[in-house]
Parts: C-alpha cells; structure tokens; sequence
C-alpha cells in the first residue's frame, strides 16, 4: 500500500498520534506526516504511506495555509489557548484599521522566534521537553516567509484570520507578537490548517472515514491520485522497457523530457514508478524508485501464467 492519505486531524491528537493510529488502521508500519500540527489544531495533515515515504524530502519547504482566531488581552506561556496566562487580562478594544496595518506590517520574510512550547530542538532536546521542566529555553529567532496575511473579521477583543506562510512559520508566534506590539496581550485561540503544499481540506479525510473505509476495503480510494502529486514536476508514462530499465537501476533515455532536472515517471495512469534525475540530454537516472520490487515481479509471473492477480 503505497501513497498519500491526506487527513483531516481532529484537536487533541498530535499529528504522531495520528500517524499511530493510521499505522494501525491500515496494517503498514511505513506512514509518516509532512509537517507537524500542534495538538489543539485542526485542519489538513498529509501522510505519506509505504514507499511514499520517501518523497517527503520534497515537501520539507512546501508553503501551508491556515484559518484561525486571535484573541488579545492576555498573553499566554504557550502562545495558545492552551497554555496558562502570562499577563494580566485586560479590556480591549480592537479597530479593524489599526489590526489590518499590523497584520500588513508582518508579510514578507520576517525574523521569527519560535515558541518556548515548539518542537526546535535546543542541543538535540525539543525545546517543549525542556520548557514543562522549567528550564531555559534559549531560543533564537529565525527567518521565515508570510506572504498572505488577511484579517477576516474584527469582533471585540477577537480577530478572525487567513494566512499563507513559509515551512517553519508559528501562527502562535505572529499572535503573540502582535499582543506585544499592541502592548495588550494576545494569544492564538483557534487554527485550522488549509493546505499544505498541494494538498486542501477538499482532500482530506476524518479518521472515522478512513476506518470504515479499511474495514469496506476501500482504502486505497481515498489516497490522492499519483498524478496529482508534486505538480511542479514534470512526469512522462514510460513502457515496459523502460519501466524494467528503472527498476534494475539502470539509466533510460526519456526524449520529450530533456530540460527538466526531475521527472516523476509513471507505468500506466496510476503506478508512479520513480523519480528520475536528468544525467545528460535526455538520459535519466532513477534515483528514487517507489514500489514493491519483489510484489511486481510476483505481479509480472501472476500475468504470465494468465491468472488474476
């Protein structure tokens, strides 16, 4: 069972809770996530599932898209709902001119420290780990990309929000900052995760829906479609020579394909087969092949004999 699942993650679950639990849904030890979402958040958590697992060194910088909820008055030590008030709550009173200039003042590239709640590693130590033990947390401030920042709504002390971040953006950051400069306080009281990279809510699915889905057999219905996949790249659908060249880890001449760098390479409509590297002119190297070696070629004997496989 190779492929993407995209999930629609309830709140209370982290995504490695999640993970663990598809894992055991489907019966396949191999299934990981492409970005992390913290427990209280909701919204679109793509797993790669099987030998899809390797692609996701190609969705290590993929740009992610929230909807979520500001609330200003009060500070708090994890930047969330979640975490226990840091300043003393105070009356607000927000003008939607005043939120829309300082959303605007945070897009582009913009140096952002991380939450003392996070996943950084500090010395090879989740900062989180070291931050519950009341210990320091010497974080340090990094370059990230806001490049859509959109205020929705202005209600009270709440302010309602859509967002197109950098891999490696903290919403919680931004809100907290924001209540800084503000000088009132502010954390995040609410995210739902829109996209990541190619992947939307229209995608994703309840763990609910992929159980029963499990226990129909049906699955496989619910991972992306192959061709949907890194849509940047350029693909070509080889024939049985070259498919068998690729999987013996030899080089294969691809003729349509001879400006791009990648190439995803299919058999047929729905098997991607690899991802092959430009070597010279239009001679390519698979250097990521995907699939079961040893089930295709059970495959391949199962038509031979003229049986259904």
């Amino acid at each position: 069972m190779n492929g993407v699942l995209v999930v629609d993650k309830p709140a209370g679950m982290t995504s490695h809770d999640v993970v663990n639990r598809v894992r055991r849904m489907l019966g396949q030890r191999s299934v990981g996530h492409l970005g992390t979402l913290d427990p209280s958040a909701t919204g679109v958590l793509p797993l790669v599932v099987g030998s899809f697992t390797r692609l996701a060194k190609f969705y290590t910088h993929c740009e992610k898209g929230y909807e979520g909820e500001i609330r200003f008055g009060f500070a708090t030590d994890t930047y969330d709902a979640d975490g226990e008030a840091t300043t003393a709550a105070q009356e607000v009173r927000l003008e939607r001119g005043q939120i829309e200039a300082l959303a605007e003042s945070f897009l582009g590239t913009v140096e952002q420290m991380p939450p003392p709640f996070s996943a950084k590693k500090i010395g090879g130590v989740p900062a989180y780990k070291l931050a519950r033990k009341q210990r320091e947390v010497a974080l340090k401030a990094v370059p990230v990309e806001i490049k859509e920042f959109t205020i929705l709504e202005v209600e009270g002390d709440w302010v309602t929000f859509r967002a197109r971040v950098g891999s490696g953006t903290y919403m919680r950051s931004i809100a907290h900052d924001m209540g800084q400069k503000i000088g009132c306080g502010a954390h995040l009281a609410r995210l739902g995760r829109t996209a990541v990279a190619e992947f939307g809510l229209a995608e994703a699915h309840g763990l609910e829906a992929v159980d029963l889905a499990v226990r129909q057999g049906t699955a496989e219905d619910l991972f992306v479609h192959p061709r949907k996949l890194l849509p940047e790249m350029a693909s070509v659908t080889a024939n049985d020579e070259a498919v068998a060249f690729i999987r013996a880890g030899r080089a294969v001449n691809l003729p349509e394909m001879s400006r791009a760098p990648l190439v995803k390479v299919f058999y047929g409509q729905r098997e991607l087969v690899a991802i092959a590297t430009r070597i010279a002119g239009t001679l390519f190297h698979a250097g990521m092949v995907l699939g079961n070696r040893e089930v295709e070629e059970a495959r391949d004997s199962t038509r031979r004999f003229g049986r259904d496989w």
